[in-house]
């Protein structure tokens, strides 16, 4: 009985420690739905105006209603000999998908060996990995883009694979996460019961990095969808990723703003989705870490 009670008190105790957030004033209330009114709108008139035609692109005021041409212009989209837009959307599933499996695949397993492994020239490896995120982007396009001519991969889907297969952004967040979500007693207690070091990776540490791997494994996915220069450097137009395929579409003669935010609407969705479905994970992982600490 004493436990029982014990128990409901520490529970109703423990609200009082995110009192505050409800607190908020009217004042704060307004000004968050405010920023949210602004940033959502521009989103809400590009699908406005992919359901409508041309001439209402330079409305004042704009209209605020779709409209009904919304199968037209989806299929006058994907007809568009110029865009190749469903091999666009095709190669973008393909070249996110490997990239985010195989990040987080490659980064937990090297964060586990940088955490809680002992080897000669570890933090000599560390350092290394850390320097390659002082580097900016731009810079090794060039001796990429020369790889990628010597192994002949010049318009072919694994050159905007391959060298993105492990970023040291991921193995730096996956090493500081294991570092405090994995204690050194249970990797022990694995040893014991007889567990091989890959084992108690894929049966102990990964189960606990679930949290940090989905934050990794949206924002690599995010960042590979709507990756634009490289492609753009390697690949050719008849054999695109979406982001080019929209840019096919801007380049055009004439401006078809209508099958241009017809295509944006198309490319933003598969990021809303995999936001819906793994952000309810992300979001109880980054609460329950805050709610331990």
């Amino acid at each position: 009985m004493s436990m029982l009670l014990t128990r409901s008190a520490g529970a109703g105790k423990r609200p009082g420690r995110f009192r505050g957030l409800w607190n908020a004033s009217p004042l704060t209330y307004l000004t968050l739905i405010a920023a949210l009114l602004m940033s959502i709108f521009p989103i809400y008139w590009m699908i406005v105006v992919a359901t409508r035609s041309n001439d209402v692109v330079s409305d004042v005021p704009p209209p605020v209603l779709p409209g009904g041409q919304v199968a037209d212009n989806m299929g006058r989209l994907f007809d568009n000999p110029d865009a190749y837009f469903a091999k666009g959307l095709l190669n973008s599933f393909i070249a996110s998908g490997c990239v985010t499996v195989s990040t987080v695949f490659f980064a937990s397993l090297a964060g586990f060996a940088f955490a809680k492994l002992r080897f000669r020239g570890k933090n000599a490896l560390l350092l290394t990995i850390i320097a390659t995120m002082m580097i900016p982007v731009q810079m090794g396009i060039i001796p990429l883009y020369m790889i990628m001519v010597k192994l002949g991969w010049q318009n072919q889907l694994q050159a905007v694979i391959i060298p993105f297969l492990v970023t040291g952004f991921g193995v730096f967040m996956m090493r500081q996460y294991a570092d405090q979500a994995v204690p050194d007693e249970l990797i022990e207690a694995a040893r014991v019961d007889g567990c091989t070091t890959f084992g108690i990776y894929w049966r102990v540490v990964l189960p606990a990095l679930r949290p940090a791997a989905g934050v990794l494994g949206l924002f690599t996915f995010m960042q590979t969808w709507n990756e634009f220069m490289w492609p753009l450097a390697v690949l050719s137009p008849d054999n695109p990723t979406v982001q080019l395929s929209i840019n096919n579409l801007a380049n055009a003669y004439f401006k078809d703003y209508t099958l241009m935010f017809a295509g944006t609407t198309v490319a933003i969705l598969p990021l809303l989705v995999v936001f819906i479905v793994f952000g309810r994970q992300i979001i109880g992982g980054i609460m329950e870490g805050a709610i331990k600490a």
